[in-house]
């Protein structure tokens, strides 16, 4: 007399097969994420500090010029680190147009507190 065999069930399709599994995913893929991230927080942090900056100008006493300048000029500068950084992360050429970016917050900041 032979033995039953149990019914085998079909796999469902949301597990993983054992005898056929899914390829690990690429090294590349994560050092592009990576990258991405690491250059928006570094860009983001550094542009913090620059409104920052371009906020304490426009707070501080107006009759004065020289620190309000000042404080927007290093806000500027601090903004084109910022692009010049992202850049370098992403191994692109650190010198480009792209750094005249970082000019925005020292001209918004002298429009907004000189008028």
């Amino acid at each position: 007399m032979t033995t039953p065999q149990p019914a085998t069930r079909p796999r469902r399709r949301h597990l993983i097969d054992p005898d056929n599994p899914p390829p690990p995913p690429s090294n590349a893929s994560l050092g592009r994420v990576q990258q991405w991230v690491m250059s928006v927080l570094v860009t983001t942090t550094i542009l913090h500090l620059s409104v920052g900056l371009v906020l304490a100008a426009w707070v501080i006493d107006q009759d004065d010029l020289v620190p309000v300048v000042g404080l927007e000029v290093i806000a500027g500068i601090f903004a084109v680190i910022a692009v010049g950084l992202a850049r370098a992360i992403h191994r692109l050429p650190v010198l480009s147009p792209w750094l005249l970016l970082g000019v925005v917050p020292t001209l918004v900041g002298l429009v907004v507190t000189l008028t």
